[in-house]
């Protein structure tokens, strides 16, 4: 067979986290029906393994950047920096669902095969340099996350949860496929550089610029649901009461940082030389995120959906680092996304622990006296909430202090106090939480609390070190942005 029908070995490099966990995940279901009734952990193993085999591989290729296949791929410092977001994201979920899976009866390999496909369709969307590529990743990561949602098929929440997901996430990606549709109409091109260039050429009329606005709007829809931004956020406070904590934990970290991704990518290359005309619409959403997820989270009682609402919240201050149009904009939102996979994972862990066999456990008086019951994790908690918020020493603050920076730079002036404001606001319900965990005598909900189990354990740990490591020596990962905000464009 000629040599030439197999690709460059530097091609199979670039692409090799995700031939790893496709390669994984398949194993893993291979292997699910040969154990029998024999615990299943030892394949969350295999896929631990897995994702922290394609980190390497994410270095690996770093090492030998360029396109691959006919410019569809590319692996650049933007990529790199994503697949590791998002690899990351993936081995807290995996380390945090061990305990769960076998406390519900769960523990299957079905599980972890799910969450290795979901992330390697995550991986190929941040290394997408072209608009159908995007597509088959964001339906790849899609399609998994949709039947995690619903993994506990005995439970209604579960399946409510997983039906709404799944009809509202593929309404959205039909916008998506719209919008690269029009774009192709316009352009004759779906690779992001092309774009770029038939955008900005002088020869491009009233006609083509028309055009391009309506794409970037209908792609706008579907972008904007996948990082639940308003007014495309209604999904997200059903979906992450409803699904498995550690699914809500993955679904509000990996797949949206995988989200923003794209999002950055398509906006600042093939969309920049519209960028006046979709600017005004990411300042509308952002603005609308920031103030409809903090206000709504205020009057919650039930911790996960109060999470979901700051979701929303900490999607519209990424927003606002995207209607910066600028490079710092772009790696303000990648250290703020990096952050917030950390915290947010971490605090959706601490969820995961407390509640319980069903889920019983999960409203913010249940954590009365919990500071004094499991010190250990009020503390980890606290570590999280402070992040969140934006306190001093955390990686939250900094993330935040980047993005109104950037906002500022680009004389969003009103946006950056109106992001400030909400800041503000925001305070109130993670202090609440605080408050009732250190200064109410505990319930029985928290003296019932079992110890922390190895891999929750070591998700709350690497999840805190992680966030504190970025609030106190944020510079290598903020150098590294900022060198990869420049080849985003």
């Amino acid at each position: 067979m000629p040599a030439s029908l197999f690709p460059p070995a530097v091609e199979i490099l670039r692409v090799l986290p995700e031939i790893i966990l496709t390669l994984s995940g398949t194993l893993i279901m291979v292997l699910e029906p040969l154990t029998g009734e024999r615990p299943k952990t030892f394949l969350g193993f295999t896929a631990l393994a897995a994702l922290v085999a394609a980190m390497f591989a994410s270095a690996l290729a770093f090492a030998q950047p360029g396109e691959a296949f006919s410019g569809m791929v590319v692996v650049d410092g933007f990529a790199t920096f994503f697949r590791l977001v998002v690899l990351g994201a993936g081995v807290l979920t995996v380390l945090s669902s061990y305990q769960f899976l076998t406390r519900e009866g769960a523990n299957t390999g079905e599980y972890y095969a799910l969450v290795l496909f979901s992330v390697a369709g995550q991986s190929v969307m941040v290394s997408a340099h072209e608009l159908i590529m995007i597509f088959i990743g964001l339906e790849i990561s899609s399609i998994a996350t949709y039947v995690l949602a619903g993994f506990l098929r005995d439970d209604q929440r579960a399946n409510e949860s997983a039906v709404k997901y799944f009809l509202l996430g593929s309404f959205a990606t039909a916008f998506v496929l719209y919008g690269i549709a029009w774009v192709y109409g316009a352009t004759g091109s779906t690779e992001l550089t092309a774009i770029r260039a038939a955008f900005a050429a002088p020869q491009a009329g009233v006609p083509v610029a028309a055009l391009a606005s309506v794409a970037a709007a209908l792609m706008f829809v579907g972008f904007g649901f996948k990082v639940s931004g308003a007014p495309f956020q209604i999904w997200a406070p059903d979906v992450y009461q409803g699904a498995p904590s550690p699914v809500s934990a993955f679904l509000s970290a990996g797949p949206k940082a995988a989200a923003f991704a794209v999002f950055l990518r398509v906006f600042t290359t093939g969309f920049a030389p519209i960028g006046h005309r979709w600017e005004p619409l990411v300042w509308i959403s952002a603005l609308l995120s920031m103030t409809i997820g903090n206000f709504a989270a205020l009057t919650q009682t039930n911790l996960k959906r109060m999470l979901a609402y700051s979701s929303i919240a900490h999607a519209g201050y990424v927003l606002v680092a995207v209607t910066a149009r600028s490079d710092v904009g772009t790696a303000a939102a990648m250290f703020y996304l990096a952050a917030y996979v950390l915290m947010n994972i971490g605090a959706f862990a601490v969820v995961t622990h407390f509640s319980r066999r069903g889920e019983r456990y999960q409203n913010i008086e249940d954590l009365a006296g919990l500071g004094a019951t499991q010190p250990l994790t009020a503390a980890l908690f606290a570590i999280f909430l402070l992040s969140l918020i934006g306190v001093p020493l955390t990686a939250g603050f900094f993330g935040k202090f980047y993005i109104f920076k950037a906002a500022l730079g680009s004389d969003l002036v009103v946006l950056t106090v109106l992001g400030l404001l909400n800041s503000a606001v925001g305070a109130y319900y993670y202090l609440r939480v605080l408050v009732v965990m250190y200064m109410r005598e505990p319930g029985e909900a928290a003296a019932g609390v079992p110890p922390l189990a190895g891999g929750l354990r070591a998700t709350l740990v690497l999840a805190s070190a992680g966030t504190l490591a970025l609030g106190i020596f944020p510079t290598a990962v903020l150098d590294f942005a900022r060198y990869a905000a420049r080849m985003a464009r």
